[in-house]
């Protein structure tokens, strides 16, 4: 890194430096100590040049460029310069752009003149050894660490931006380990290794040089929590920076050297963690009561965030829980997932406790840098049977875990209650990564239930994906994903919005009766404790009020998404779906399986069979969806999750989860 430095001479003395490859030497020519000074105050006051000099002249040896700043103005000096007017403020920079293959092989001489007169009254004698010193790292994000980056000590995003990029290290490569490789100070093995950024080291100068040198890495309080470095010496990796260690020391070594470090991330951008990690060097120069600082350079980092996948990407694999009771769905849901051709865990009752809600316990998403990805599961604070499956089942090699907790949680904090859109731009401002989505309380209440600050902190800290907020706490469970859902689409912004629209349930219901169907009975073969009939349903005036209230709260989030995601009413599809009140929190819950919390495997479509009328053997309700739906290319298939996860208060959605493929688009290519 490029930088300036202050050299004091002496007259009728020789100075001998090591000067750094890149920096400036600063000498004040008017404010020297003179050999007069020297001898009545010891040295120790610098004084105005030689009494009564007047002028000066510049020789230096060949490669070195000298220039005279006086008064702002740069004069370069040339082998023939005249001399220069001696004024108040008048500085000679130096600098050279070879490394001396010899110790003080360069040299600068400053001679001083009175009036009128070519014989010198005084003179000083610079000598400097040139070494080349840089700490590196991937600075233009193409995975290899160039040399002496010019911008490696700044971050700036876009495809045209520079700095280097930390993963977090939240992956498990010791097998016998319990926890994420980010909470030892350890290379667990190679693999472990490949996770951090590599950093080097690089020195060079002559073979022999004076001792009495050092070179100190070292970072700051704050970052020691955020990143840890470990120096390569043979076969050892040895920890010195990091939680225990703020600086590292060693000799400077002559010769060409290089320094192999790698840097290991610890955690993602947070409220109180802006995600960069400056790490500093120092050549330090021994003296009588200490060491000093005489170069610096440094390195930033930014720590990759967690980014989570839409529906549109694609699958690789499918979970969901084997529970009692629910053999019926389970295969039908398989015969699903094998058309995608994507891998299916299933969770066992041993691990998941009677706790099938697999899309409220975890969220996949992943961690990337230029040299390397792998999938990340956020996992929920909610401390249910499923609450050791992401440790036990999905954190390992390559597969990361991270998790914000408290000790005092809601369903809101669950993460049916976070989605995120497909990539959109709104009035000309790109997401490439899309916007995530989160339910809350009404704005501007005080009651209510919102999602975990820490959880919000989290989400909005990740930049990449900044969170839109809706009102959700109208549902008994709270969640997005109970009123909407993306699918992908051939045409327009390459997705639909998918909304619940009890409007479009009654109209339907309206239609059905009208056409003599009133008496069209839901859920037959269902083992209700009442029987429903289409006429039943549009009598019921409370049922119908209630409705118009759920629609008005749909219909609040449709404007909020449409102005945050830029969406027009020809992107929105709405689904017929009927809601009730739940007695005992007074909110609400579907009245039939919801079909907008659907599973989205590519071109096929995972959605609770809503059991509605049958009329000529059909159900309308699925014929609804089926032509809104299939016209974009997907493939519709109803499966019964009626007793398992309806009658639950959840759906299909809620009781299974999808690890997808990353996106192509790399994030510190965004224009933030």
């Amino acid at each position: 890194m490029s930088g300036q430095r202050t050299v004091r001479l002496e007259c009728g003395k020789i100075t001998q430096i090591i000067y750094v490859l890149g920096t400036e030497l600063r000498i004040d020519v008017n404010n020297i100590v003179s050999r007069l000074t020297h001898l009545e105050n010891h040295g120790t006051i610098p004084q105005p040049s030689p009494p009564k000099s007047l002028s000066f002249e510049i020789s230096f040896s060949p490669g070195t460029r000298c220039s005279i700043l006086d008064q702002q103005q740069r004069t370069p000096v040339t082998e023939h310069a005249t001399k220069f007017v001696l004024q108040t403020g008048t500085m000679l920079l130096v600098t050279s752009d070879k490394i001396s293959s010899d110790v003080n092989d360069n040299k600068v001489t400053v001679t001083f003149y009175g009036d009128k007169s070519d014989n010198p009254i005084d003179k000083m004698t610079l000598q400097f050894t040139i070494v080349s010193i840089s700490l590196d790292v991937d600075a233009d994000r193409d995975g290899k660490v160039e040399k002496n980056h010019p911008n490696k000590a700044s971050w700036t995003w876009g495809p045209n931006g520079h700095g280097a990029i930390l993963l977090v290290n939240c992956d498990k490569d010791e097998t016998l380990s319990s926890k994420p490789d980010n909470v030892d100070n350890l290379v667990n093995n190679l693999s472990d290794l490949k996770d951090m950024s590599p950093m080097i080291l690089r020195t060079e100068g002559p073979e022999i040089l004076q001792s009495g040198y050092k070179l100190q890495l070292y970072i700051s309080a704050s970052d020691r929590y955020n990143a840890q470095v470990f120096l390569k010496e043979e076969a050892s990796l040895i920890p010195v920076l990091g939680d225990q260690k703020l600086s590292f020391v060693t000799d400077y070594m002559f010769g060409k050297k290089e320094y192999n470090f790698f840097v290991e991330g610890l955690n993602f951008p947070d409220e109180e963690f802006d995600g960069l990690v400056t790490i500093n060097l120092n050549l330090l120069e021994s003296m009588t009561l200490g060491e000093a600082p005489i170069y610096t350079d440094r390195v930033v980092f930014r720590m990759a965030p967690w980014i989570m996948t839409p529906n549109t990407l694609a699958p690789e694999e499918v979970f969901v829980c084997r529970v009692k009771g629910n053999e019926k769905f389970l295969k039908e849901f398989m015969d699903l997932v094998a058309k995608t051709k994507c891998k299916l865990t299933i969770c066992s009752e041993d691990m998941n406790r009677d706790d099938r809600w697999m899309q409220d316990e975890i969220e996949f998403g992943y961690n990337e840098a230029p040299h390397k990805y792998f999938p990340v599961v956020l996992d929920a604070p909610r401390d249910g049977g499923l609450k050791k499956f992401p440790y036990q089942q999905i954190l390992g090699p390559d597969f990361g875990h991270v998790t914000r907790t408290s000790d005092e949680h809601s369903s809101l904090d669950q993460f049916g209650n976070l989605e995120v859109s497909p990539p959109v731009t709104v009035n000309g401002k790109e997401y490439p990564m899309g916007r995530t989505v989160i339910g809350s309380a009404f704005p501007n209440t005080s009651n209510g239930r919102n999602m975990l600050k820490v959880i919000r902190d989290f989400l909005y800290a990740q930049q990449v994906q900044p969170p839109v907020e809706l009102f959700s706490d109208w549902l008994s469970v709270g969640h997005v994903d109970e009123f909407m859902t993306f699918v992908p689409a051939p045409d327009r912004k390459r997705f639909r919005l998918v909304l619940c629209s009890p409007d479009a349930c009654c109209k339907l219901f309206k239609e059905l009766q009208q056409e003599g169907h009133g008496e069209a009975q839901l859920f037959e073969g269902k083992n209700t404790e009442q029987i429903f009939k289409v006429n039943d349903l549009l009598s019921n005036q409370k049922l119908l009020k209630y409705n118009a209230f759920v629609q008005r709260c749909i219909d609040w989030n449709r404007d909020v998404l449409k102005k945050e995601l830029g969406l027009d009413e020809e992107d929105i599809i709405d689904i017929p779906v009927l809601f009730t009140l739940f007695q005992e929190d007074g909110r609400a819950e579907s009245f039939f399986p919801d079909m907008v919390n659907m599973i989205v495997l590519g071109k096929y479509l995972g959605i609770p069979k809503p059991f509605g009328p049958l009329i000529n053997g059909k159900c309308p309700l699925e014929s609804a969806v089926r032509s809104a739906l299939e016209p974009l290319g997907l493939d519709c298939t109803f499966i019964d999750d009626f007793a398992s996860y309806h009658l639950l208060a959840g759906e299909i959605h809620c009781g299974s989860n999808v690890h997808r493929k990353p996106f192509s688009f790399k994030w510190w290519n965004m224009e933030m």
